[in-house]
């Protein structure tokens, strides 16, 4: 009787165990799972909705990115709404049909997935699509990319907050010849740590302002653009010039084609 009992207390014991731990880790498993499902549908809507500038997860980029992830498209109404007045003012001389609105995927220098848009001219938008891919497949680090119209178009807001853009109708500054960029043939990348640099006898010339304690080029920092980048590889592989090679003024975030 004795032993039947203390087969009967085994069992019990074994059942209790099996309660205390079995169903305590499939709630950790359903739960887990649970939150991993939320995860990668709240990536599906980032990513349909194209929420430039939001973070998603390796697992939701192969789940949901296809040839969306890195594609040219022409404007789009909606995208050319946040443009007019802005990127895009009223005396704008380039045609909208001669732009093209890029989605891609980028690193940030903390190794996250960021979603990423820039409007570029058509003639280079293959070009640049080709040099994202490389740099995404690569890690390489960019903190941050949407258009400048976020910005109000105010290029220096948008440097100061290191963000990557490309076209923008304005002028040289302080000159009436149009940049590049209001042909949408010139990019800027992590524009806060690789700032434009003039040396004149009243001293030195920072563009952003908040980019000085990076115009010594001989420290190293995160987002540091140089001559043996791979951003500057691949971009000068495809004809475009970078503006660290410049002579008398360096603008180490830029990369320009020649307008034809």
């Amino acid at each position: 009787m004795q032993a039947r009992q203390s087969i009967g207390d085994v069992s019990e014991m074994a059942i209790s165990l099996n309660r205390i731990f079995f169903f305590p880790l499939f709630s950790l498993c359903f739960l887990a799972n649970a939150q991993s499902l939320e995860s990668l549908l709240a990536d599906e809507s980032k990513i349909s909705h194209w929420q430039a500038a939001s973070f998603v997860s390796e697992e939701g980029v192969q789940a949901f990115c296809d040839q969306q992830c890195f594609s040219a498209s022409p404007i789009a109404d909606e995208i050319f709404d946040r443009m007019k007045g802005n990127s895009y003012p009223a005396n704008c001389t380039v045609s909208r049909e001669k732009l093209r609105y890029l989605k891609v995927l980028h690193y940030t220098a903390d190794n996250r997935i960021r979603l990423g848009e820039m409007v570029v001219n058509q003639a280079i938008s293959q070009d640049v699509l080709d040099v994202f891919k490389i740099l995404f497949k690569n890690r390489y680090p960019i903190e941050k990319m949407v258009l400048i119209d976020n910005y109000g178009a105010d290029d220096e807001k948008s440097m100061s907050e290191n963000n990557s853009s490309a076209f923008n109708f304005r002028f040289v500054q302080g000159t009436r010849v149009l940049s590049n960029h209001s042909h949408g043939m010139a990019i800027d990348i992590n524009p806060l740590f690789n700032p434009y640099v003039v040396k004149t006898n009243k001293g030195t010339f920072v563009s952003p302002k908040a980019g000085m304690p990076y115009a010594d080029r001989k420290q190293k920092f995160l987002y540091k653009i140089s001559a043996d980048d791979l951003c500057v590889q691949e971009f000068k592989k495809r004809g475009f010039e970078w503006g660290g090679d410049w002579k008398t003024r360096k603008d180490y975030q830029h990369f320009e084609k020649a307008v034809e």
